[in-house]
């Protein structure tokens, strides 16, 4: 995976398996006449699911935080170069593997940035573990089957729940780069043509990683899905909503309707024109710029 200028690889042991995560840590970003590292304040990026998916997602916005942050970015469980264990996944794998990864490598409480259903999961990090975190800035947070939708009724979902079909879809239509290709331009970002090779390459190279359908599966199949609004009214760490007027899978209507339960936490619900899930790979400089204003505002 191609790692942003300045940025090294590190690894820590979960209950799960090796968890890979990447931080800024050698020129530009520090060098002999810098203060060490540890004299920065943390600043954890967390990626969100689907096909490929890997810390890739934030590279384009995390650098620009390398002066001010110890920075660090990591492959959840089951994607990009952490481990990839055989097993139909389930929410309370990532909720306690987040919680064992900031526990090891982040001074807390900090500041915590994620996206979609990694940061519907971060809100329940956030509500179990409070003391973890200092604010939470969010892209498109949502459990996929808020306020009473069942996201497992689908048809895409019933459809790669029948055993061994499931392998072949994701084999021949998910871990190709044709497929990588259409699922970016048509479903993740509002406009195709800033889907451009290198993010192509980047979502290929975790996919097709050994045992890499295991997550995926079981994110397509809805078993890591829940109704984020059962969850919201008991946050408490305060909270900026960023979201893409034009993602596909859950709308600004839903993101407006979860932050209203709870205004006293959430801040902060910025709806963004024109950019669809990830408006941190579709418009990285308007992401940085939000999320560093929010920073500021939530602290």
């Amino acid at each position: 995976m191609k790692l942003p200028l300045g940025v090294e690889s590190h690894s820590v042991m979960t209950s799960l398996g090796t968890m890979v995560y990447y931080t800024p840590t050698k020129m530009p970003w520090r060098d002999s006449a810098n203060v060490e590292s540890e004299a920065y304040p943390d600043l954890l990026f967390l990626h969100g699911f689907g096909g490929g998916s890997s810390a890739y997602e934030w590279s384009k916005v995390y650098p620009a935080f390398a002066s001010e942050y110890r920075v660090l970015a990591p492959d959840l469980i089951g994607w990009g170069r952490s481990a990839h264990p055989e097993r139909n996944y389930q929410i309370d794998d990532y909720l306690t593997t987040i919680s064992e990864f900031m526990e090891q490598t982040c001074r807390t409480p900090l500041p915590v940035v994620a996206s979609s259903l990694t940061a519907a999961f971060a809100i329940r990090v956030a509500i179990s573990r409070p003391d973890l975190f200092k604010c939470l800035i969010l892209t498109t947070p949502a459990g996929l089957s808020d306020f009473g939708e069942d996201y497992t009724r689908s048809f895409f979902a019933q459809l790669v729940s029948t055993p061994f079909l499931d392998q072949v879809l994701y084999y021949t239509g998910v871990a190709t780069a044709g497929g990588i290709r259409s699922f970016l331009e048509n479903r993740q970002f509002a406009r195709p043509e800033r889907v451009y090779p290198e993010i192509v390459e980047a979502y290929l190279e975790s996919a097709t990683q050994p045992n890499a359908q295991y997550a995926a599966l079981s994110f397509v199949r809805g078993d890591l899905c829940f109704d984020l609004a059962n969850y919201v009214t008991q946050l408490t760490t305060p909270t900026a909503i960023i979201w893409g007027q034009k993602s596909q899978f859950t709308g600004p209507e839903i993101g407006k309707r979860l932050a209203a339960l709870n205004p006293e936490a959430i801040k902060i619900f910025q709806q963004l024109d024109d950019v669809g899930l990830t408006p941190q790979l579709e418009s990285p400089a308007v992401t940085i710029g939000l999320i560093r204003r929010y920073l500021n505002l939530l602290s």
